[in-house]
């Protein structure tokens, strides 16, 4: 088995409304060399369109290390090229390429780490959808209560001439 220090998920980024990782995260991962995981990928660049992998541009990489300034991307600051990144379906394709023993269970590992993010992300949705329904519909609920308090406290609002219970100071006749 392989030597994470840094968890997969860390290594997961979102550009352009995409799940990515990057070139060099995935070459550390699969304990090759960044340039030999591209020259792999450029050897079998039929296997790898533009919804599997896509050069970063400099604003993106930019954007990325800023955000992130904790993780791996500090090191990534001597590169002449800009990185490779590498959708999910992209590194599934990386696992037909790279035919190690190691390049096979990393890819389980990253593919298990895709599908646990995919997952909680439906969960995420279905929660945030029901919490939108419960504030829309407590929101009527509470507008109700607010027109009526403010009647109340206007005094606009006529109280039932009903008394119930007893008056101090009044005697039966």
């Amino acid at each position: 088995m392989f030597d994470l220090t840094e968890p997969i998920h860390h290594r997961i980024y979102t550009l352009r409304g995409k799940q990515i990782m990057l070139d060099e995260d995935l070459a550390a991962l699969y304990q090759v060399e960044t340039r030999r995981l591209n020259e792999q990928v450029k050897r079998n660049s039929e296997r790898f369109p533009s919804d599997f992998m896509f050069q970063l541009t400099e604003e993106e990489f930019v954007n990325l290390k800023s955000q992130f300034a904790t993780s791996s991307l500090v090191q990534h600051g001597g590169r002449r090229k800009m990185p490779y990144a590498f959708t999910e379906n992209g590194v599934y394709m990386l696992s037909a390429v790279l035919k190690s023993k190691v390049a096979v269970q990393v890819s389980i590992e990253i593919m298990r780490t895709f599908t646990k993010l995919r997952e909680f992300s439906m969960h995420y949705n279905a929660l945030a959808k029901q919490l939108i329904e419960l504030e829309r519909k407590n929101s009527k609920e509470f507008q109700n209560i607010y027109k009526v308090l403010d009647e109340l406290i206007a005094g606009t609002k006529e109280t039932d001439a009903k008394v119930m219970g007893f008056l101090r100071g009044e005697e039966d006749a």
